[in-house]
């Protein structure tokens, strides 16, 4: 299976004129963070592009770019062993590549969201529900940040 193959989806969201918008990435744009962060600044958005991709019901990463800035997030640091778009991101971060053993914590930058209304204690519990599949996780984020259910339209999850 080809690493964009695993991808379970790529998505970029951007507020334009205070609204969220929501719109699909191929799973192609989804290799690597540069190339995310490349395919998320085509976006317009007030304050950035926040990008969400899910691989494989096993990780998810949150990409936000703002100007030249690349903020980078991974719900589970020892994903990279396996997934070469979690190994960039770990390598973006500048981290130590971790082995299979090690325990499933996030990586990189809590507080991407928080000027969005998703500070890091509100990100680490989500991230800590062990009852959630990454794409569940990631529509916790989105609802806290008030496109959930575009994200859920998108992403084909059924609202409960």
């Amino acid at each position: 299976m080809s690493a964009s193959d695993a991808i379970d989806f790529a998505l970029a969201a951007y507020r334009e004129d205070g609204v969220w918008q929501v719109a699909e990435l191929t799973p192609d744009h989804a290799v690597d963070v540069e190339t995310l962060a490349l395919a998320l600044r085509r976006f317009p958005g007030d304050g950035g592009a926040v990008g969400l991709v899910a691989v494989d019901e096993d990780f998810f990463v949150v990409v936000r770019v703002a100007g030249p800035r690349t903020r980078v997030m991974l719900s589970d640091v020892s994903a990279a062993t396996e997934w070469e778009l979690a190994a960039t991101v770990v390598e973006h971060l500048g981290l130590p590549l971790v082995d299979d053993e090690d325990e499933a914590e996030p990586a990189g930058d809590l507080e991407l969201l928080s000027d969005l209304g998703v500070d890091a204690m509100d990100l680490a519990e989500i991230l800590d529900d062990d009852e959630l599949y990454p794409d569940e996780m990631l529509s916790e984020v989105a609802r806290a940040l008030g496109f959930g259910d575009l994200f859920d339209d998108v992403v084909g999850l059924t609202s409960a």
